[in-house]
Formats: structure tokens, C-alpha cells, sequence
């Protein structure tokens, strides 16, 4: 461990020992789902990280499901919304396997003058017993053929064709309804459209799928002290977050319809109101003031928005201030739901909360299921919080996670590098002791996993 490394765990440490109410202890996993946004900003039991994410899952489950028909090529990314039926025969005719000679009956057999039966041509003749037709792949058998001979299984002397081997009837023809007959189900309502499901409803006779939408995501920036551009100077440092909230969410199935940033100021306050009870957003992504500081207005403006507060403060690190919020109950009477996830302000402590609360909400709004949950053993000890689940950068190898440097609140060069997180129980974990891992989009397909 390095001195900055150990200088920034002594920091928790002290501040999870005067911040956290007494019956706040290891197991602690209490939520604060029902309570006001208004309540008081002092000391208060942060939910435990699984029981956070198991909130967010729900609270996206809860939202009922809009849909629509869109061409195949905009559903790709999206969740079906109805079952994908067979439309017709797969195949709808009796077809060639591979290139070669249909054949009719036992050989050796007369080739047939002219040309051969190419794909997508016209109907061909029958043939007769001990007749034989050059044939592609994928056209249309001839009626009274028996079977199908690969070009490097046979040979031509003159106009007779001898087989190399026994031809067995039926052999390399694709009959009519192999993959599936009208009106079988392909796949159920539910399931991810990724570009085989594509290619399934295409060859099916689809043009388009109705599915539910991409979730849709705002970004706000909160923040004085942030520059758009050059280099930080005089207390003021780069957006870090704005780069890469837009291309993360992007790549967890969302569609962000834009970031705005939004000042410390009374105006600020002001602006991010207006923006959390009008937006047109599903979900609204805040990133900094959810901590309590003298210019923090989430919890404020969220209280006077009438929002629910389903989780304030999440037992992890980094990343602990986090929150979600949700505005309207989705009755006729009231607009629809829109969720607000509060980011941390510093950048490692944002990609926690983007994982903990903001994939599990958006997976569940689009529709998809869970990533299924997997572990892998850890190369060297890690340390733990004393109460708090940990979330460390690593890089996965054949055999090991490999836990990287740079993993302060503020720092992205450890994320930068890694394949995913690992999640750390409190107190630590020894070497090769099996850890669950959090994949990051980019190396687990993205949207289309």
C-alpha cells in the first residue's frame, strides 16, 4: 500500500467513526426507502451497497412500460415488448445445403442439359428418376429429388455423374420448416435485441418489432469550480465528468437527450428545480452537491419537488453520498415517474454510483434483465473499509483480478486501465479469496450483453 493510499484509508476510517450512528455497524443494510427528501441533513445509517442496487432494480421495475414499432435496424439495443412469432416456415421451401448436384433416385445419374438451379430463381423442374441438375446453395430443391451431392463428393464423366460415396436420401437439403414452422415462438417478450435477433426477425418476415424504448437521460453538472476546456489553474479543474457520463450511459442500453451545467449559485438552485420537474427525461443523472455542503442543493431542491428519497447514502467507497429519488407516483393524476440518481462529485466515486444505482435503474426501466452475477479469485490482499462494501479497479487475467493503483475518489487512472471492479466486503480480503465482479460496458460488450 502506498502513503497516499494509507493517508486516504485513515481519512475513512475517521470519518466513518464520527459520522455513522452508533447502530450503523458492519451488516448494517437498512434502507431509507419512504423517507422525504426533506429530511435533516445530519448523521443518518446509509444503505448497504447490495440492498441499494437491489432498490434501484425495483424502482425501475415499478415504472410502467411505454412501447413502440420501430424498423428493425432502430430496435437494435432494445428490449422486445411482445413475443417474436414465426411468421412463416423456416425454411419456406425445401432448399440446397450446399453447392452441388440435386439428384433423383440411385447413380449414377444423367446430368441434365442447360443451366443449374441458382438461388432465388424460379421454381425448377422436377426430376426424374436417375436424373441429376447442378444446384447453389440455398436454392430451391427440385420436386422428386432425394438428396444432394457436394461438388467435391462426386465427379462428371461425360454426361453421367458418379457419387464418391453413398448418398443418403434426404442428405444436404434443408427441408421446408427445419429451424421453425408459422407461428412458433422465437423468442419471448423480454428478450435483448442484439444483431442475430436482427438477422432471426428478418429472415422471419419482420420489417419491424415493437419494444420499449431506450430509457431517456439527462446529465447535470453541477459545479463552480469546473472548467470546459485547458488546464486547471487558480482552484478551478477540468470537467472529468461530463466527457464521460454522456458515453457510459450511452453504452448501459440509455439514450441521453442532453447534459446540462448548472452553477452553485442561488440560480443554479433555481435552474436544477426547473430541470428535475420539468424535464422530458426518464431518469435525471446530478453529479456533485449531494453531500450536505453549504452549496449542496440536491437534497433541497428534491424536497421541494415532492420527491421520494428510496436511497440517501449507500454504504460503499467511494462514493457513499450517492442517492436516488424518485418524482411522481405515474397515476393519471400526476405526471409520469422520473428518477433522479445523485452522483458523487469526484470522478472514481461517480463510476460507483453510475454502477450501483444508475445501471440496475436504467436495465430495469429498458426492460432487461440482470447481468448474471459472477466472482473471481483476487491476486494479493486487498484492504477494507471498516463498515463500508469497497469498489477497487482491476484488470482480469486468466486466472486472477489484479487490483490496480490510483483508486482515490478523485482519480480515474486506475478505471482507466481496468476491466471491471471488484467488490470488496468490509475489512478487506485476502488473497485469492473469491470476489464478485462488476464488469465495466466496454469490456463486456456493452448493450448488447
Amino acid at each position: 500500500m502506498t502513503p497516499t493510499n494509507s493517508a486516504e484509508q485513515a481519512l475513512d476510517e475517521a470519518l466513518a467513526l464520527v459520522s455513522r450512528a452508533p447502530e450503523g455497524g458492519a451488516g448494517d443494510s437498512s434502507g431509507n426507502a419512504g423517507r422525504g427528501a426533506g429530511g435533516g441533513t445530519g448523521a443518518h445509517r446509509a444503505t448497504g451497497w447490495q440492498r441499494a442496487r437491489d432498490t434501484a432494480t425495483r424502482a425501475g421495475s415499478g415504472v410502467r412500460p411505454r412501447t413502440h414499432r420501430v424498423p428493425l435496424a432502430a430496435a437494435l439495443g432494445e428490449v422486445l415488448a411482445a413475443p417474436l412469432d414465426a411468421l412463416t416456415d423456416l425454411p419456406s421451401f425445401d432448399t440446397s445445403a450446399m453447392d452441388g448436384w440435386a439428384v433423383a433416385g440411385p447413380g449414377p445419374w444423367s446430368v441434365r442439359a442447360g443451366g443449374g438451379v441458382l438461388a432465388g430463381s424460379e421454381r425448377p423442374e422436377p426430376l426424374t428418376d436417375g436424373e441429376a441438375v447442378r444446384i447453389a446453395t440455398g436454392a430451391r430443391i427440385p420436386a422428386d429429388a432425394t438428396a444432394v451431392i457436394r461438388s467435391e463428393h462426386c465427379r462428371e464423366a461425360g454426361t453421367q455423374l458418379f457419387a464418391d460415396r453413398p448418398v443418403l436420401t434426404g442428405q444436404d437439403i434443408r427441408p421446408r420448416g427445419q429451424e421453425c414452422r408459422s407461428g412458433d415462438l422465437l423468442l419471448p417478450a423480454g428478450s435483448l435485441v442484439t444483431p442475430a435477433v436482427l438477422g432471426l426477425a428478418a429472415a422471419a418476415g419482420y420489417d419491424e418489432l415493437t419494444t420499449r424504448p431506450r430509457p431517456r437521460v439527462e446529465i447535470l453538472v453541477l459545479g463552480d469550480e469546473l472548467l470546459t476546456g485547458g488546464l486547471p489553474h487558480e482552484g478551478l479543474v477540468r470537467d472529468a465528468l461530463s466527457p464521460m457520463l454522456g458515453p457510459w450511459i450511452d453504452r448501459l442500453g440509455a439514450e441521453v437527450i442532453g447534459t446540462r451545467r448548472i452553477g452553485d449559485d442561488p440560480a443554479g438552485a433555481a435552474a436544477l428545480l426547473e430541470a428535475v420537474t420539468t424535464s422530458t427525461a426518464d431518469v435525471l443523472v446530478t453529479t456533485g452537491g449531494t453531500a450536505g455542503g453549504p452549496v449542496d442543493h440536491v437534497h433541497p431542491v428534491l424536497h421541494r419537488a415532492g420527491a421520494e428519497l428510496l436511497v440517501d447514502g449507500v454504504a460503499v467507497r467511494p462514493g457513499h453520498p450517492m442517492l436516488l429519488a424518485r418524482i411522481g407516483s405515474g397515476t393519471p393524476e400526476e405526471h409520469a415517474v422520473r428518477h433522479v440518481v445523485g452522483l458523487p462529485g469526484n470522478p472514481l466515486a461517480a463510476v460507483s454510483g453510475l454502477l450501483t444505482l444508475a445501471e440496475p435503474l436504467l436495465r430495469a426501466l429498458a426492460g432487461r434483465r440482470r447481468r448474471p452475477r459472477y466472482t473471481a479469485p483476487v491476486q494479493g490482499d486487498v484492504p477494507g473499509h471498516p463498515y463500508d462494501t469497497r469498489l477497487v479497479p482491476v484488470l482480469l487475467s486468466d486466472e486472477h483480478a489484479v487490483p490496480l493503483r490510483y483508486h482515490g475518489p478523485a482519480m480515474l487512472r486506475g478505471v482507466a486501465a481496468a476491466d471491471a471492479l471488484a467488490v470488496v466486503p468490509p475489512k478487506g480480503a485476502r488473497s485469492g479469496q473469491e470476489l464478485e465482479i462488476l464488469d465495466l460496458p466496454w469490456a463486456s460488450g456493452g448493450c448488447f450483453t
